[in-house]
């Protein structure tokens, strides 16, 4: 009887040079500053690699068990975080992989911040008396609208319109770290979100319709053993996570890791 074939396992390799730290300071040094006062750049790693094989998202599942198993990988990250440590098999057996929804492509997604009343004309955010809501201090209508379902626009963007990865993205920058000068105006918050948004995602033009899409495919991964948050942190926080946007086209993939702490 023959044995059956193992399945050849996603093997990852460092791409030093693509560091994007630097890639959104040469863009944009108002970006780096931007992130370090809202606490973002602290808790904030990022990595690309690139794989040897091709991908489908129906393997999201083992690409993402791979890339945690990787040497490469936890070689990499250990050195960009001293409290990264590698997954035990029982992390791996809770590990869960989130496909996020990734169609939006312009930033006009976010007009009717001004249009609801969330955000004056001017670009300034309409401050509230300020609220503790679980670990954040609301003292405008957007971080309200961001965290508190109490908020007269809290389905100001459908639940799915919430899944998407630009707004996920937008509401960590929004929210940041736990030391978060916040800003008075909303303009800060776009530019920023663009930029990083533009660095992690590809786009593809259709040469027949012209039409640009969003290739990447982005997984959320988290892990528990028995019920127990224990990746990417032992605490579960929402602005602490751990991204993994794929290209399958380039076979490249990049984290982008944040713990809240």
């Amino acid at each position: 009887m023959r044995k059956p074939v193992m399945a050849e396992a996603f093997e990852f390799y460092h791409l030093s040079h693509y560091d994007t730290w630097l890639s959104i300071k040469e863009k944009s040094k108002d970006a780096i500053e931007l992130l370090d006062k809202w606490g973002v750049q602290p808790n904030t790693r990022f990595a690309t690699f690139s794989f040897n094989k091709s991908y489908a998202l129906y393997q999201s599942k083992e690409f993402a068990r791979d890339f945690l198993k990787s040497p490469a990988v936890n070689k990499v990250l250990s050195s960009l975080s001293e409290s990264w440590n590698p997954l035990s098999l029982d992390s791996l057996e809770g590990l869960s992989v989130e496909t996020v929804l990734c169609s939006v492509l312009s930033m006009g997604f976010f007009d009717r911040l001004i249009s609801a009343g969330v955000v004056r004309a001017s670009g300034h955010i309409v401050k509230c008396f300020d609220e503790c809501v679980g670990d954040y201090l609301v003292s405008d209508e957007l971080r309200k609208m961001l965290v508190w379902d109490e908020s007269d626009h809290y389905e100001l963007f459908s639940e799915t319109e919430k899944k998407e990865f630009l707004f996920r993205m937008f509401k960590h920058l929004v929210l940041g770290g736990t030391i978060n000068q916040y800003e008075d105006e909303l303009q800060p918050y776009l530019d920023v979100t663009k930029l990083l948004y533009k660095e992690l995602i590809s786009v593809a033009k259709d040469l027949n319709t012209q039409q640009v899409s969003v290739v990447s495919q982005v997984l959320k991964l988290e892990a528990k053993v028995k019920e127990t948050m224990v990746f990417p942190s032992s605490r579960g926080h929402e602005q602490t996570f751990f991204y993994l946007i794929v290209d399958a086209v380039k076979r490249q993939v990049k984290v982008w890791h944040h713990v809240w702490t």
